[in-house]
């Protein structure tokens, strides 16, 4: 039992008897944790609990069973994610990724810190797609997927156009290609882009512009890996893919 102060980001929550709660949230010290918050309806931190909030708290951690919080001092919620169908998707997703990429109670302030960013720059409305796409790929190693967009695996070049191959567990240059005869056929920009994606720094995220047929490319490509190499199933995805309708609807 430790009393404790972190800060900490509600990932959601749920109803446990009849007047209580069962708050998940990921602090920044210890982890993902799941919190009792009794007769929640009523407690002074139900406003402070909401999905997308985060918090700076004091609690009593523990490391085996529930953990209680005994203050809030500060709260903000992620408005514009909070008042967004797509930006809510997009962070869903994310936070999905993030919850299976870490059993719960270890320590990881890194991806901590990396989906902090992530869910500030969609709160910045920033492009929430090319967001995903480096949070999804530089997240991929945290389920044991080492994959290496910049050299051919055969002779290590990175001048030349890549395709990726399945059999090989990574990139071909244009002069290996014959090696894989079931390669992806993969549009050599969307190899050097995740490339790109994999080394970006969020905090020195330069502006990206791409094309809709290209985020296409990237999207169906990053979705490949995910099936072979990952196989996580997140709720937030399939409503992502379905978001091309409704944003036609919405227009």
């Amino acid at each position: 039992m430790k009393n404790v102060e972190t800060r900490g980001l509600v990932l959601f929550s749920r109803h446990y008897r009849e007047q209580d709660k069962l708050v998940k949230i990921f602090t920044e010290r210890f982890g993902k944790r799941m919190f009792f918050v009794k007769n929640a309806g009523k407690s002074r931190f139900a406003s402070s609990l909401q999905n997308f909030t985060q918090l700076e708290l004091l609690g009593t951690i523990n490391d085996d069973g529930l953990s209680f919080i005994s203050d809030i001092s500060e709260a903000k919620p992620y408005q514009f994610i909070n008042s967004d169908i797509f930006a809510q998707a997009y962070a869903s997703y994310l936070v999905g990724l993030s919850d299976v990429a870490l059993p719960d109670n270890h320590y990881d302030a890194p991806l901590y810190g990396f989906l902090m960013k992530s869910l500030d720059l969609i709160e910045e409305k920033i492009d929430m797609v090319v967001v995903t796409f480096i949070f999804e790929l530089q997240v991929m190693s945290r389920f044991g997927a080492q994959l290496d967009f910049g050299q051919c695996v055969f002779c290590h070049r990175k001048d030349l156009p890549m395709d990726f191959s399945y059999k090989f567990n990574g990139c071909l240059c244009r002069n290996h290609f014959d090696e894989d005869m079931k390669r992806s056929h993969v549009d050599p920009n969307v190899i050097f882009l995740c490339q790109s994606f994999m080394a970006m720094d969020l905090e020195k995220l330069p502006s990206i512009n791409l094309s809709d047929d290209l985020k296409k490319k990237i999207r169906v490509f990053i979705d490949a890996l995910y099936d072979h190499y990952i196989g996580v199933q997140i709720k937030a995805k399939k409503f992502i893919d379905g978001l091309d309708g409704w944003a036609d609807i919405m227009k």
